[in-house]
């Protein structure tokens, strides 16, 4: 039997803003025209929808309002999207494998 190999993909979390991005730019909405809909700077809605901000709760419910997306869907992406990238943070890994340490000592 022959062996199957796999090419590795190495895994990126998905930011919600991201797909948002895709969901505005297939219904033809603008981002300034959605900012101005919600109320929202081009700026503040731009970074959220280039990752470089996060989904709030209220932004997620106006959002859900807008356009229809369930906001405890881009929530839970937000909050995935979070551990992902804590997960990935090597100084912060560092520190949890002390604080583990610290913790089995002081309990035994």
């Amino acid at each position: 039997m022959e062996t199957v190999r796999r090419e590795y993909i190495p895994f990126r979390p998905v930011h919600p803003g991201e797909i948002l991005k895709d969901e505005l730019e297939y219904r033809k909405i603008s981002q300034k025209k959605f900012a101005e809909t919600l109320g929202l700077s081009y700026t503040a809605l731009n970074e959220i929808l280039n990752s470089k901000r996060p989904v709030s709760t209220d932004f997620a419910l106006m959002v859900e309002h807008a356009l229809g997306v369930n906001s405890g869907l881009l929530l839970r992406m937000q909050l995935s999207y979070n551990l992902q990238v804590a997960q990935k943070d090597n100084k912060l890994k560092k520190y949890l494998e002390k604080i583990s340490k610290l913790s089995a000592a002081a309990c035994f």
